[in-house]
């Protein structure tokens, strides 16, 4: 009944904003991070935790072992896109969808043929020297035996991803506001939208269609029009189905 009402919502409008973490691709099978099985509960050997390992302190003070946790842990090059991001681009395709805002690093959405793709913590797959700022695509790290190296001034090459203790993109974070503020309909989905500054971007939201898909409560659930519990990709396959 609940996918019926999503899909109900999506046919009256053409202002969709979408906002997304990582529950939407972990059916692309990459791991979220705070759930039972996600990165931050995973046993290491390591006696930093990935918190830790995640921050620009660690990054700059112990860059190869950064590098061999974010090379192990944070890339899938394999991953493919799932029906969550294949439904998404094709609201967008049919002009309902208006912006996909993620909190991923992973690029699905681009891959699946999004084209309007904020992300608010980077990507993986932009990468530059800290010292000259030449762009180095994801292969480049990956091939990397040691501490990627700028082949042109032999800077450190960091990749585009926002880690703790850095900021977001303010030019990001701005259109994020913008297209939240001016939304018909914002669908939520596979976020706990416990990580700020990110999460509190829900509360630009003035509309009275707020979707929110995810297996576990929210701090938004009170708020919300629409919560469906089920898979994400199933749920916006069904709902986007003519």
């Amino acid at each position: 009944m609940s996918v019926e009402k999503l899909r109900e919502i999506i046919c009256q409008s053409d202002n969709i904003v979408f906002f997304g973490g990582a529950g939407v691709s972990t059916e692309s099978g990459i791991p979220d991070f705070r759930s039972a099985n996600g990165l931050y509960n995973e046993k290491t050997d390591s006696t930093y935790s990935p918190e830790e390992i995640l921050s620009h302190t660690f990054f700059m003070k112990h860059t190869d072992k950064f590098y061999e946790f974010y090379k192990s842990k944070m890339i899938y090059k394999d991953a493919k896109p799932n029906n969550a991001h294949i439904a998404l681009a094709k609201l967008e395709e049919e002009g309902k969808l208006k912006a996909v805002i993620t909190q991923n690093v992973d690029g699905l959405h681009q891959l699946a043929g999004s084209k309007m793709v904020l992300e608010l913590h980077g990507s993986i797959h932009r990468n530059y020297c800290m010292n000259c700022h030449k762009a180095f695509q994801l292969s480049y790290i990956l091939e990397a035996s040691q501490v990627p190296k700028c082949d042109d001034c032999g800077g450190i090459v960091k990749p585009d991803v926002v880690l703790y203790e850095e900021a977001l993109d303010s030019d990001v974070l701005e259109a994020s506001l913008e297209y939240i503020s001016k939304a018909d309909v914002l669908i939520v989905g596979g976020t706990s939208l416990s990580v700020y500054p990110a999460s509190g971007l829900v509360s630009y939201y003035r509309g009275n269609k707020l979707v929110l898909i995810n297996k576990t409560q929210t701090p938004y659930d009170v708020r919300a029009n629409l919560i469906l519990r089920e898979s994400i990709g199933e749920v916006l396959s069904k709902a986007c189905m003519k």
